[in-house]
C-alpha cells in the first residue's frame, strides 16, 4: 500500500503497524526482550509521558549512549512522540571524542547503559542544560561520572515510576522535522552531527524495504549496532516498513553469526566494512546451506569470494551506495551483475547523481572515475545540514551538490560503482589505486590474516603517494616481507604494489566494521616499517 508522503514520520510509521498487525511479534533481542507490534506503540507512548515529566518537549535533544537493547529502541520513538530529536551515540566513545559530542548536541535529558557510564569519566559538559541522567540495565554505577554529579540522576525502573504528563505533550511530527541527529566519524576533524528529518529516515526504511522486497514474512537479522544508519535506518525501519520480524543481538561476531542466522530463522541480513568477508574467511561448514537467507546486503564484496560466498550460503548479495548524510541513491537489483562495487541503478524518482571531476565538479563521461554528487528530488529526502557547523554544510553542499567525498564511476546504461573513498584512493606515479583492491590481493594469501592499505606522503614523490600495506599474520602462518611482494606482484599491476610493509597484530576498527585507516596515515613511516627499496626490490615490467 502506498503511503502518502505527509505521513512520512517514523511515529505515524509504528502506529500505523501497530494498527495493523497488533499483538504480531515485531522484535527480540539478544538479552530475551521482546516486543509485539501494538505493545512496541504503547510502551513508547508511556516512556514519552515519563521523558515529558522530565522536561523533553519538541526540539529538544535526548542523547543515548545505548547498546542494541529494548530500552533504546523504546526512548527514542518516546522521544519522537514530543516531537524531540533522538541523538544516538557511538558505544565505543569516550573522553575527548564523546565531551565533543555532549556539548554540541546540548541534551536536555542523557541515557545511559550502565555498564557505559565510565566512558563519560574526565568528560566535561561544559555550560550544559542537561537537566537529567538515566542509567538503563544495571542500576546506578558504582562511581557517578562527574559530568552527571549537579543534575538529577534516576535508573531505568525510577524513570518508569515518575508520575507522567498528560497526553496532551503527545505529538506527530512533520515529515520535515527532524528525528535523529547522528554523528559521522570525524576522521579528519570533529564529528559532524548529521540533521536527520522524518522524511529522510524513512526513506532509508522505505528503499531498503523495496530493494530487498521484503515482506511481512520475512525475519531480519541484525547484528550491526542500532546507533547506526545501516543497523537502525535501513534494517529495522526497513523491517518495520513492511511488517517483517527483527531479531537483534549485541554485536556482530564471524564465529556465531550462523549459528544466529539458523536459530532465528533469518530471511535477510546486512553486513558492512570487514563483515562480509569474515564471515566468508570464517572455516567452512556442512551447515552453511541449513538456513533460510534469501538475501544479504553487503558492501563491499571482492571479486576472490563474491560469487562463492552465494554459492556457500545459498543466497543472493545486494550492493548499494550511501551514506548517512545522503540517504542509499542507488541499490542492485536482481538483474544487475555480481561486481566489485556495482550498486545498482539510481533511484531515480528520489535522487540524482553525477561522477564530476574532483577539482572543477563539471560531469564526466561514462565509466570515468570522479567523486559521486549526489541531490534529492524530494524536500525532506536528504540531511537537513551539519548541527552548528554551517560552514561545514556549505562546503560539502557546493555548486548545488551534496559532495559524498567517495570516488566513483558511471557505465553506460547509468549503473553506478563505488570504488574507494576518495582519501583511501591512492595516487602514486599518475595512477589511481584503489586501496581495497590491494587488501583483496593481501587477504587472499593464506599467511595473512587481515589488511589496510593506505597512500602515505614521503620525500622526493612531487606531491604523490607511495602505498604503505598494514598486515596482520595469520595464526600459525610465516611469511617474509620479499615473498609477499612477489605474491602481490604476481597478482596485482606493478603500480600497485606496495613499497612499504608493516606487520602488526591488530587493526582499530569502528563498530560498524571500517577500519581506522586515518591513524595508519598519519603514523607514515614508522620504526617497524619495512621499505622495499631498502634490498633494492625490483618489479619486472611486462
Amino acid at each position: 500500500m502506498a503511503i502518502n508522503k505527509s505521513e512520512w514520520t517514523l511515529v505515524d510509521l509504528v502506529r500505523r503497524q501497530a494498527a495493523g498487525y497488533g499483538g504480531r511479534q515485531f522484535i527480540s533481542f539478544e538479552q530475551g526482550d521482546r516486543l509485539t507490534f501494538a505493545g512496541f506503540d504503547r510502551d513508547s507512548d508511556d516512556v514519552a509521558l515519563r521523558l515529558a515529566a522530565l522536561g523533553v518537549g519538541p526540539g529538544d535533544r535526548v542523547l543515548a549512549l545505548l547498546k542494541n537493547r529494548i530500552e533504546l529502541l523504546v526512548t527514542m520513538f518516546a522521544t519522537f512522540k514530543l516531537g524531540a530529536v533522538y541523538v544516538p551515540i557511538n558505544t565505543e566513545l569516550k573522553g575527548a571524542f564523546l565531551q565533543h559530542q555532549l556539548r554540541n548536541a546540548e541534551p536536555t535529558v542523557v541515557l545511559v547503559d550502565t555498564v557505559l557510564a565510565d566512558a563519560f569519566q574526565g568528560v566535561d559538559a561544559g555550560r550544559s542544560d542537561i537537566k537529567a541522567a538515566v542509567f538503563i540495565a544495571g542500576g546506578m554505577p558504582d562511581e557517578v561520572p562527574a559530568a552527571f554529579a549537579d543534575m538529577r540522576r534516576l535508573t531505568y525502573e525510577s524513570l518508569a515510576a515518575l508520575p507522567p504528563a498528560g497526553t496532551d505533550v503527545l505529538v506527530t511530527p512533520k515529515p520535515e522535522d527532524i528525528a535523529f541527529i547522528m554523528y559521522t566519524s570525524g576522521t579528519t576533524g570533529p564529528s559532524k552531527g548529521v540533521l536527520m528529518p522524518h522524511a529522510h529516515c524513512y526513506l532509508f526504511g522505505l528503499g531498503t524495504s523495496r530493494a530487498l522486497a521484503l515482506t511481512a514474512a520475512d525475519r531480519y537479522y541484525i547484528c550491526m549496532p542500532l546507533f547506526h544508519a545501516n543497523g537502525l535506518l535501513m534494517q529495522l525501519f526497513g523491517a518495520l516498513i513492511a511488517g517483517a520480524w527483527i531479531y537483534v543481538v549485541e554485536r556482530f561476531s564471524p564465529n556465531r553469526w550462523l549459528d544466529d542466522v539458523r536459530a532465528s530463522g533469518a530471511t535477510v541480513t546486512n553486513a558492512l566494512g570487514v563483515m562480509p568477508e569474515f564471515i566468508y574467511r570464517h572455516p567452512a561448514s556442512p551447515l552453511d546451506r541449513d538456513n533460510n537467507l534469501r538475501i544479504i546486503m553487503a558492501a563491499p564484496v571482492a571479486d576472490e569470494w563474491a560469487a562463492d560466498f552465494e554459492r556457500r550460503f545459498d543466497l543472493k548479495i545486494r550492493q548499494g551506495f550511501g551514506m548517512t548524510e545522503c540517504n542509499i541513491p542507488a541499490y542492485t537489483g536482481p538483474d544487475d551483475p555480481l561486481e566489485v562495487g556495482c550498486a545498482g541503478q539510481v533511484l531515480g524518482e528520489y535522487f540524482e547523481v553525477r561522477i564530476a571531476n574532483i577539482d572543477t565538479d563539471e560531469p564526466l563521461p561514462a565509466n570515468e572515475i570522479g567523486e559521486i554528487l549526489v541531490r534529492p528530488k524530494e524536500p525532506s529526502c536528504f540531511m537537513a545540514g551539519y548541527y552548528k557547523m554551517p560552514e561545514k554544510t556549505v562546503e560539502a553542499w557546493r555548486n548545488l551538490w551534496f559532495h559524498t567525498g567517495d570516488a566513483g564511476r558511471m557505465d553506460a546504461s547509468g549503473r553506478l560503482y563505488f570504488v574507494d573513498r576518495l582519501k583511501d584512493c591512492i595516487r602514486r606515479r599518475g595512477e589511481n589505486i584503489s586501496s581495497f583492491e590491494v587488501e583483496q590481493v593481501l587477504n587472499s594469501h593464506p599467511a595473512v590474516a587481515e589488511s589496510a592499505v593506505v597512500g602515505i606522503k614521503v620525500d622526493g614523490a612531487g606531491g604523490e603517494e607511495e602505498v604503505k600495506a598494514v598486515v596482520i599474520l595469520a595464526p600459525g602462518q610465516q611469511i617474509g616481507n620479499v615473498a609477499l611482494l612477489d605474491y602481490c606482484a604476481e597478482h596485482m599491476p606493478r603500480f600497485a604494489v606496495p613499497r612499504y610493509l608493516e606487520w602488526i597484530d591488530d587493526l582499530a576498527k569502528t563498530a560498524t566494521g571500517k577500519i581506522q585507516k586515518q591513524a595508519l596515515r598519519d603514523a607514515g613511516v614508522t620504526g617497524a616499517t619495512w621499505d622495499r627499496e631498502t634490498v633494492g626490490y625490483k618489479i619486472a615490467r611486462r
